[in-house]
């Protein structure tokens, strides 16, 4: 994958504002520097912009923009097993691609973490977007994004979402810790 960008270009052809216009930025601790805060913010667009290309199913744009570590960890919103950097070859990128469609994100920052060589984004992902087949429909997702600064710039080393966003009760966490659906679907 093509080294990650610290200033990504402005996305004048997705039909969606700038990351910084349409996310409500939090507040953004310890950056040293004015440097380190706008390598922040740029890390903030960047992300609004590839996870953007990617509900829409242009995984290429996404590739593009976000390079992920060898180590990167993803985990996922419908649980199981962490996937890991080298599962992530051009077919299942492909397959990536053709999974999300048709989709428009906003972002909501709830908090950003600068140092020089690591960024955490902690925001809410607003998306609406056709999904493994399924029609249209709104997913909003609590994501976690961690940027490492590498010799080459920054590199992508982990996300995490879940669909939790408007909680669940007590009993309904007990369940699915135990392992319990609702539906037959097994992974």
């Amino acid at each position: 994958m093509a080294p990650s960008r610290p200033s990504p270009p402005e996305d004048q052809n997705s039909g969606l504002p700038s990351a910084l216009g349409s996310a409500s930025t939090g507040p953004v601790h310890e950056p040293a520097t004015a440097r380190a805060e706008a390598q922040v913010e740029d890390l903030i667009r960047l992300s609004h912009l590839s996870n953007a290309a990617l509900m829409r199913g242009d995984v290429d744009a996404y590739v593009k923009l976000v390079t992920l570590s060898d180590d990167f960890t993803l985990m996922s919103p419908f649980g199981g097993t962490p996937s890991r950097g080298p599962e992530y070859t051009p077919e299942r990128m492909a397959a990536m691609g053709s999974f999300f469609r048709n989709g428009k994100l906003q972002m909501e920052m709830v908090e950003a973490y600068g140092s020089q060589d690591m960024v955490v984004l902690a925001f809410i992902e607003h998306a609406h977007v056709e999904v493994g087949g399924l029609p249209a429909q709104d997913w909003d997702l609590r994501v976690t994004l961690v940027y490492r600064r590498e010799q080459d710039g920054w590199r992508l080393v982990h996300r995490h979402a879940d669909p939790l966003v408007k909680g669940i009760g007590l009993q309904q966490a007990a369940a699915l810790a135990r392992g319990g659906r609702d539906d037959a679907e097994v992974h």
